[in-house]
């Protein structure tokens, strides 16, 4: 399965699937030279999970947890050559200067580490970065989170 320009949405069964759903866009990210993944869904959609996926297929075995409070965090990939991860969570900023001016200093920071970048909650930005994939994760009941998600990737 190629990414496409087009939507494509996935089924999720639980968390695991979402984890391995990060390993595949791993894949393509690299495959296509894209660094940069948003992640929009509602809390406890499965963002932070599929970050564990990307995380786990480049080899960081640190936890990885949402850095809502932190607002971002670094990973740097075992292997000297091999690709770290930066963790964004705009969540807690409401206003849309502060999530550009973050998002730009640790793109720039992402970019000049070789690094691939995550960002969860990238609605808070002023407007949606231009070439970069969107995965928009949805719960299919939101009354039960085990009931699994669905996934839609688009590419901005």
């Amino acid at each position: 399965m190629e990414p496409t320009v087009a939507p494509h949405s996935i089924q999720l069964t639980d968390a695991a699937a979402t984890r391995a759903l990060g390993g595949v866009l791993l894949g393509w990210m690299q495959q296509a030279g894209q660094p940069v993944l948003l992640l929009r869904g509602e809390l406890g959609a499965g963002k932070t999970s599929l970050v564990q996926g990307l995380a786990a297929a480049l080899g960081i075995e640190e936890p990885i947890t949402s850095p809502t409070f932190a607002l971002a965090q670094h990973y740097m990939a075992p292997v000297g050559d091999a690709m770290g991860l930066v963790h964004l969570d705009l969540y807690r900023l409401e206003q849309p200067a502060a999530a550009d001016e973050l998002f730009e200093q640790e793109d720039d920071e992402a970019r000049q580490l070789g690094a691939l970048m995550a960002v969860e909650w990238p609605e808070r930005l002023s407007t949606m970065p231009e070439g970069c994939w969107l995965l928009e994760l949805e719960l299919v009941d939101p009354s039960n989170p085990d009931a699994g998600r669905s996934a839609t990737l688009h590419l901005l």
